[in-house]
């Protein structure tokens, strides 16, 4: 059976490029040529993958993203951008991409890139048991305290409000306490894909984990283990 491929692009040449070459690798594709024709698409069908440009008109990419994932946490989105920042791709992961690619690219790229994010969406299903298992006790870093079941957290007594991807990355953190991790491992562990080439993605939330868990507080508990990564313990050693 055809894989479903919603394209949303109001370039109509890379829309009837992406058409004619994913067809021929045997995927049924759909175009929309503006934010507001893709998020009616993205709604009213299913389909096994979404491919996002960023700049569209009438709603940007970020915009659609994040209207598509209050309604669907599931069909994996790659996001589109002409601008290679760093900034920008925080912003669309945050939302719920899945992965990012930049113009001009080659097809192949973008194809092994789908492949990687349909087979990481099927995953989790088959490891939700041992996930939901293994989060059924808090985790706790000196006085920071991680709730997997509620996704609370607190630090002397103090609730912090973190962002669902903050929040996946302080957990994972703090499941492996003690553990030097390195960037490449984080991006994909937390992330679920190989954002080859960047990893300043992983820099800067951790700079916004940091700056709600240690700013404020003597002990600093996320430490930088220079050229590699990064860890979470009560002391230095």
């Amino acid at each position: 059976m055809e894989k479903s491929v919603l394209v949303i692009d109001d370039e109509a040449k890379i829309s009837r490029l992406l058409q004619l070459e994913l067809s021929h690798e045997g995927y049924a594709v759909e175009i929309a040529q503006t934010g507001k024709e893709g998020l009616e698409k993205a709604l009213s069908l299913t389909w096994d993958i979404i491919i996002l440009d960023v700049m569209l008109p009438e709603m940007n990419g970020v915009e659609v993203l994040k209207q598509i994932r209050k309604v669907d946490n599931h069909t994996p989105v790659i996001m589109v951008t002409a601008r290679n920042t760093t900034p920008e791709k925080v912003s669309g992961l945050d939302e719920g991409a899945n992965d990012y690619i930049t113009k001009p690219f080659e097809i192949e790229e973008l194809l092994a890139r789908m492949r990687a994010s349909m087979r990481n969406q099927l995953e989790p299903a088959a490891t939700t048991s041992q996930k939901e298992e293994k989060q059924q006790s808090k985790l706790q870093v000196d006085s920071l305290v991680l709730e997997p079941k509620t996704r609370s957290v607190v630090r002397e007594g103090k609730r912090i409000e973190l962002t669902p991807k903050e929040f996946d990355l302080l957990l994972y953190l703090m499941e492996h306490k003690n553990q030097v991790l390195h960037r490449d491992q984080m991006i994909q562990d937390v992330w679920g894909f190989d954002f080859v080439g960047d990893t300043n993605v992983v820099d800067v939330y951790i700079r916004y984990v940091r700056k709600k868990i240690d700013h404020g507080y003597k002990k600093k508990l996320i430490k930088t283990v220079r050229g590699v990564g990064y860890c979470i313990r009560e002391e230095d050693h």
